[in-house]
């Protein structure tokens, strides 16, 4: 019987590095690979993503008395329209004093005072929306540089009760001054509110709107900035757009319906959005009102969501601004109250009976008096 063959094939040989050149070569040759594969590039924005400025339009000087009590169609159409267009508008005559203001700005400067050591356990995080957030104004600040701080205030216990173990004498003095500033701002915004909203309550009905808060719901809130003054004025261009990068990463933390902006002696005031920003330069005693996430959500999208920020440039010292994101929980109130008030039965009953009681009376003193 013949004997079986079998067809064994072997594997190819592996391939070995050529005699002429040594593994220390080989090894170099293949790390000088990796590092160049593995190096992360540096990205650089291409300008057509960067958002475009806006320099022929600045919102309109809007007359408070005129708009909310003496309800002027011209500053109405004025404000709807800013609001749809650019998201923004400056408010006039507000009766807000200015000394109400630049004591609570004063009071806010001495929180910045207090020494970076102590801030740790008052630092922002997802837990406490509210405290001390610090940021550079950009990455090629020279060292030594000083830097943007921001402090954010609200009536929160927590953060009063840490703030005083601090500053036991001067927090309450600040916190006192702030509420009054607040509750000023707060009774602005009620009136100003409804005009923006009563126009959208006749497309939208009030059961189907979405209301859903986003972020921290801690009531109205009040971002206040410490500018430091400018150090140097080549750092300009890198710090702006440094700025608006941030803002349309970061956005707001704080579900608001609008943002009233205080910002005395700012040379600048900017208005960010994902396709371009604005820059004006402010009216003096202004307030900047800003639309907020809720009145964009409310609106169907109608009226823009923004985020502003003053700008102090060529300041010799450090400057201080205030933004206060108002946040109401009463939309849909609001809209009803303005689409039209209902009468129930029972307040129709209670009328009748009035009106009834007031005609026997009448007739009960005409007979006298014959």
């Amino acid at each position: 019987m013949p004997e079986a063959v079998v067809d064994f094939r072997a594997p190819p040989p592996s391939p070995v590095a050529s005699g002429r050149r040594s593994s220390v070569t080989n090894d170099e040759v293949l790390t000088e690979f990796l590092e160049s594969s593995l190096r992360v590039p540096d990205l650089v924005l291409p300008d057509k993503f960067f958002p475009k400025q806006k320099l022929l339009e600045t919102p309109p000087k809007v007359d408070f008395v005129s708009l909310c009590f003496h309800r002027d169609e011209a500053e109405c159409d004025a404000v709807l329209d800013a609001m749809a267009k650019i998201g923004c508008f400056q408010l006039m005559n507000h009766g807000i004093p200015r000394e109400l203001v630049v004591s609570a700005a004063e009071a806010a400067a001495g929180v910045f005072g207090v020494p970076p050591v102590k801030r740790e356990a008052l630092m922002r995080s997802p837990e406490k929306p509210w405290g001390y957030e610090e940021y550079h104004g950009g990455e090629e600040e020279e060292e030594g540089s000083e830097m943007c701080e921001e402090f954010v205030w609200c009536r929160e216990d927590e953060l009063k009760l840490n703030m005083e173990g601090i500053s036991p004498i001067g927090y309450p003095n600040f916190s006192k001054k702030m509420e009054k500033l607040m509750l000023r701002i707060e009774t602005v915004a009620e009136k100003i509110l409804p005009v923006i909203l009563e126009k959208i309550a006749r497309k939208i009905k009030v059961d189907d709107m979405d209301l859903v808060h986003h972020g921290h719901d801690v009531g109205t809130v009040c971002c206040i900035y410490k500018h430091c003054r400018d150090n140097r004025e080549d750092q300009w261009p890198n710090s702006l757009k440094y700025d608006v990068i941030r803002m349309l990463i970061r956005g707001t933390d704080y579900s608001h319906s609008l943002g009233f902006h205080v910002c005395d002696g700012s040379t600048e005031f900017h208005v960010y959005s994902k396709k371009s920003w604005l820059s004006f330069c402010p009216e003096e005693g202004a307030i900047i009102i800003t639309g907020g996430d809720e009145t964009q959500r409310m609106s169907d999208g109608h009226y823009k969501h923004v985020i502003g920020r003053p700008i102090f440039r060529g300041k010799n010292e450090d400057s201080i601004s205030m933004a206060f994101l108002y946040h109401t929980n009463d939309a849909k109130n609001d809209i009803q109250t303005n689409s039209g008030r209902t009468i129930s039965l029972a307040q129709q009953a209670v009328l009748a009976i009035i009106l009834t009681l007031m005609y026997h009376v009448l007739i009960f003193v005409t007979k006298f008096l014959n």
